[in-house]
């Protein structure tokens, strides 16, 4: 069969599956837009924004594990994706981003709306290629796939000029069944020697903990860790990326660590004698002053991507691989192994962490009259069973849904974590919604992060998509706030918002419901009331208590054990 390069693009992105398409038409796309026109088997989403179709598929890839799919125009089209593709970029979420170009001869030439894709996105992307000719097409899309969805997964943009993908220009079709690039072969199997080593230092530990991250969401490895760490009954904690891995009401969970972190979790995080860290790559809201980190420990560290091996914080056990393949083989040792870890020794580190968690650091004022955003986000927890996805927008809300909604399932908590994008929240619920269009989905979100794409409103009532909007409206920029309320001596310079929108009133004018809460005694009821309309979105706009602020906090030069809580908390 002879296709032009329009036809084989979309003919290729059928041949990987590809069920949504996110995207916004322009001049340089629109032979691609007229053969997505001629079939009926992928959906194509049409966003408000083009960042909004790179946050949809982004949520959608972190939901499903399939990579997520966007097509845009060249020049602003391409521009304006850059912050969801940096976002996925930071994350290792698999995209592929299909970008539109000037036709060959013009490229170089300052053309209307051309700019060079490839060489904007390249420090933000795990590939990129520019496709030269139309028996390039199909080869590129089966690489850009393979590279975007192995190893450590990213994002990857395809650069595709207009004039390969005209229609008159037609050749026979062949989607390669398999690829092979030399330069690029992921290690997927951990060395056996260095996995028998982390065994060894693993039962030989007297103070235990395992920290994982977003990669073993990322890997499929949730059952292998949950096996490992009730087999060994150590304590565990979680990334903020890596919410879910482990379930969240498990008694060995001991909560999220690093910056806003609970108080056992850092202190156990400091106190350790072996740090098993599994898929994560210690950025620095998770290790604090890196001088300072894990002062006793040693550490073994399993990771896809050698390059996150010895990074930020130098280990004594590295294992390259995929992380579901070593826990695996971990699991495999310790099942052939006679040892077992010092039952008294471990008792002894349980009761110590008991004592820690008796702080209760995550307690806040319930007596209040002022709606507390904790209160609201345990409530939501109550109400949807603990059982819905949550995508959230980046600041003091974020932290609360992190630290007050328990997941207890990895791809339920889809937040960005690395880029901390204000904008994700609401787009990526979409993405969500589309490949799980019966779950309960909930967006938390604040009055400055949710005006960057309330656009995508508009989007939700076309494909119509019932997600439910929390909105923990303090009228600040929250975490700017706080922070200059703790380091710059209260001086609250623009971070308050003069001009805030009737939130309910422009929900309803696009088209949705919208609810305003102000009272305590009313989240709860308010909450039921919104998810029973399960083909409605609801914006819920709840008015909470300004002066809240998120603790504990490991502030900037401080380590694990110099947390700063809440007032009425402060240790000795």
């Amino acid at each position: 069969m002879e296709l032009s390069g329009a036809e084989i693009l979309v003919e290729s992105l059928k041949r990987e599956g590809v069920e949504f398409l996110f995207g916004y038409p322009g001049g340089a796309v629109l032979h691609i837009y007229d053969a997505l026109y001629k079939q009926n088997d992928i959906r194509h989403i049409l966003v408000r924004h083009e960042q909004g179709a790179t946050h949809a598929a982004d949520g959608y890839a972190r939901a499903t594990g399939k990579p997520g799919v966007v097509l845009v125009t060249s020049g602003p089209g391409a521009t304006n994706a850059v912050t969801g593709i940096a976002t996925a970029h930071l994350d290792s979420i698999p995209l592929v981003v299909l970008t539109g170009q000037v036709p060959r001869a013009f490229i170089g030439s300052d053309a209307f709306q051309e700019v060079d894709a490839v060489g904007i996105t390249r420090p933000c992307v795990k590939h990129n290629f520019l496709a030269n000719s139309v028996e390039a097409i199909a080869p590129i899309i089966k690489k850009a796939f393979y590279v975007a969805s192995s190893g450590r997964p990213g994002p990857v943009v395809v650069d595709i000029p207009k004039d390969i993908t005209a229609p008159n220009v037609k050749i026979p079709f062949e989607y390669p069944d398999h690829i092979e690039m030399r330069s690029y072969n992921p290690v997927l199997k951990g060395h056996p020697g260095q996995i028998r080593k982390a065994v060894d230092l693993l039962v030989g530990a007297e103070r235990p903990m395992i920290y994982s991250g977003g990669g073993v969401v990322l890997s499929e490895a949730s059952e292998a860790l949950t096996e490992i760490t009730r087999t060994l009954g150590y304590p565990i904690t979680n990334t903020l990326m890596g919410l879910g891995a482990y379930p969240g009401t498990d008694p060995q969970f001991i909560g999220m660590l690093g910056m806003h972190g609970t108080y056992e979790a850092n202190m156990a995080m400091h106190e350790c004698d072996v740090l098993f860290a599994v898929g994560a790559r210690f950025d620095d809201r998770v290790t604090g002053d890196v001088e300072k980190f894990c002062p006793r420990a040693k550490i073994i560290h399993v990771d896809v991507d050698p390059a996150s091996i010895s990074k930020n914080v130098k280990v004594h056990v590295p294992i390259v691989g995929d992380v579901k393949s070593v826990l695996g083989d971990i699991l495999d040792v310790l099942r052939q192994s006679n040892q077992r870890p010092d039952s008294g020794a471990l008792n002894s580190w349980w009761e110590q962490i008991r004592r820690w968690q008796a702080d209760d650091c995550l307690s806040y004022d319930r007596t209040s009259d002022k709606i507390k955003p904790q209160h609201v986000i345990e409530s939501l927890w109550k109400v949807t069973g603990g059982d819905a996805y949550v995508t959230s927008d980046v600041g003091q809300h974020q932290m609360w849904a992190a630290q007050f909604y328990k997941f207890d399932k990895p791809r339920r908590w889809i937040n960005s974590g690395g880029l901390g994008t204000m904008g994700f929240g609401l787009p990526a619920a979409m993405g969500v919604q589309l490949a799980f269009p019966d779950a309960q989905v909930a967006c938390v979100t604040g009055e400055a992060s949710i005006l960057m794409c309330i656009q995508e409103l508009s989007t939700c009532l076309q494909y119509d998509t019932p997600i439910k909007v929390i909105n923990l409206n303090n009228r600040y920029m929250g975490m700017v706030r706080q922070w200059q309320e703790f380091q710059y001596d209260g001086r609250y310079s623009h971070s308050y918002v003069d001009a805030i929108p009737d939130f309910v009133k422009l929900t309803e004018s696009f088209g949705h419901v919208g609810m305003l809460i102000e009272k305590p005694q009313d989240v709860e009821p308010a909450l039921k009331e919104a998810f029973a309309m399960k083909d409605r979105l609801v914006f819920m706009d709840f008015i909470t208590d300004q002066t809240e602020n998120v603790y504990p906090m490991i502030e900037a030069g401080k380590g694990h054990h110099e947390m700063r809580l809440a007032p009425a908390r402060e240790l000795a």
